[in-house]
C-alpha cells in the first residue's frame, strides 16, 4: 500500500511546477534565438513573440494571485519584469525595436533562479 504525506504531494507539485516554469522559459529562448537569427518579419519572430507573450502573460496571473507563496517584493520584481517583457515583445512585434538579446537575457536569468 502506497502512502504519502500530504507535505511530500506539494513538494512535489511545487517542485513539477518550477520545473515546467524553466522547460517553458528554455523553449521562449529557444523560440526567441530563433527569432533573432531569422530577423523580426518571420513566422518564426511571430511565435516567439506570442509564445512570450502567453507565458508571461500566466506567469503575471499567477504572480497578482492571493495564493501565491512567494515573498510580496519578489512578486512585485518579477511582475516589472513581467509587463517589461511583455512592453518590449510588443515594440519588438511593432518594429520599434530588435531586442531579442534583453529578452533572452532577462529570460535566462529568471529561468536559471527558478529553484
Amino acid at each position: 500500500m502506497y502512502q504519502f504525506s500530504y507535505a511530500d504531494i506539494q513538494t512535489d507539485s511545487v517542485a513539477d511546477a518550477r520545473d515546467r516554469e524553466r522547460q517553458l522559459l528554455t523553449r521562449s529562448i529557444e523560440l526567441l534565438s530563433k527569432a533573432m537569427e531569422v530577423g523580426s518579419k518571420s513566422p518564426d519572430a511571430v511565435e516567439a513573440l506570442h509564445f512570450v507573450n502567453r507565458i508571461w502573460t500566466a506567469f503575471l496571473e499567477d504572480l497578482g494571485s492571493d495564493e501565491n507563496e512567494l515573498p510580496p517584493e519578489l512578486r512585485a520584481n518579477l511582475i516589472s519584469i513581467g509587463l517589461w517583457m511583455l512592453r518590449e515583445a510588443e515594440a519588438v512585434r511593432q518594429g520599434r525595436s530588435q531586442n531579442y538579446e534583453g529578452m533572452i537575457e532577462v529570460s535566462q536569468i529568471i529561468r536559471d533562479g527558478i529553484q
